[in-house]
C-alpha cells in the first residue's frame, strides 16, 4: 500500500551543514572568516585536544531555531588519514603527481560550481556588494588573509535592461565579463584554503547569491545557455 503524505501545510528548511577548517590551529581564522561573509556566530566551544567547535547561523532568524545552521570544526581524523592516503597514492604536489589531480584543479578553476561548494542567498546587492569588496581588499592586505581567498564573479546573463544598467553601475561588477547560466540574479563565490573540501581536503568555494525579485526566471530558478 502507498503511502500517500499531505504536505499542504508542510514546510522544510535546511537544518545545517558542517563545514571543516584545514589546519587545527585554525579554528578562530576559520570562524573569522565566515563572520567576514556574514554568518553569525552562536557557539565557540574549546575542544580538549585543542580545536574549536562552531555554531554560526545564516541570519539573526536563525539564532535561536533549529534551522540556517553551520557547524564548523577541524577536520576529523579519521578523515584527515583518508586525504593523507589518498594524497600520497597520487603522489600530489611532486613531479609524479597523478595527471587526475591536475585535471581536477582544471575544472574547478574554470568553474568554481564545479564541486561541491555552499551557496547562500543574500536579500540585498548592497549587502553582496560590500561584504565582498571588504574581503577582497582583506585578502591583499591582512596578513591572516593575504593570498589564501580567491574571488570570482558571475554576472547575470544579458537581456534585461533594468538589472543590466544596475550591474554596469555596480563598484562589484560594472566591470564583470563572466556571466551566469541564467538571468536576473549574480553570483560571488569565494574560494579559500582556510576550509577544506572535496576528496583531497583542498578549497571550499562559498557561493554568495542574490537575485533580482519581480523575475520568474532567474540565475537560481532555470539554467539557461
Amino acid at each position: 500500500m502507498e503511502l500517500t503524505v499531505d504536505t499542504s501545510h508542510a514546510t522544510r528548511t535546511i537544518g545545517h551543514f558542517a563545514l571543516h577548517y584545514a589546519k587545527p590551529n585554525e579554528g578562530p581564522l576559520a570562524a573569522r572568516l565566515l563572520s567576514l561573509l556574514g554568518f553569525i556566530n552562536t557557539q565557540d566551544l574549546p575542544l580538549p585536544n585543542g580545536t574549536h567547535f562552531y555554531r554560526f547561523v545564516v541570519d539573526p532568524k536563525n539564532v535561536s531555531r533549529g534551522d540556517g545552521i553551520v557547524y564548523l570544526s577541524s577536520v576529523p581524523a579519521a578523515q584527515q588519514a583518508a586525504i593523507d592516503a589518498m594524497r600520497a597514492a597520487l603522489k600530489v604536489g611532486s613531479s609524479a603527481e597523478h595527471p587526475a589531480v591536475g585535471q581536477l584543479r582544471a575544472a574547478q578553476e574554470a568553474d568554481p560550481e564545479h564541486g561541491f561548494h555552499v551557496g547562500v542567498l543574500l536579500e540585498s546587492l548592497e549587502t553582496l556588494e560590500e561584504t565582498v569588496l571588504n574581503l577582497k581588499k582583506l585578502a591583499e592586505v591582512d596578513p591572516e588573509l593575504k593570498g589564501r581567498i580567491k574571488v570570482v564573479l558571475n554576472r547575470s546573463l544579458p537581456g534585461t535592461s533594468e538589472v543590466d544598467a544596475r550591474l554596469d553601475a555596480s563598484p562589484l561588477y560594472g566591470a564583470v565579463t563572466r556571466y551566469a547560466y541564467g538571468r536576473n540574479g549574480v553570483q560571488a563565490f569565494i574560494e579559500t584554503d582556510i576550509l577544506a573540501s572535496g576528496p583531497l581536503g583542498e578549497d571550499l568555494v562559498i557561493e554568495l547569491d542574490y537575485v533580482f525579485p519581480g523575475y520568474d526566471r532567474h540565475v537560481l530558478s532555470v539554467v539557461e545557455v
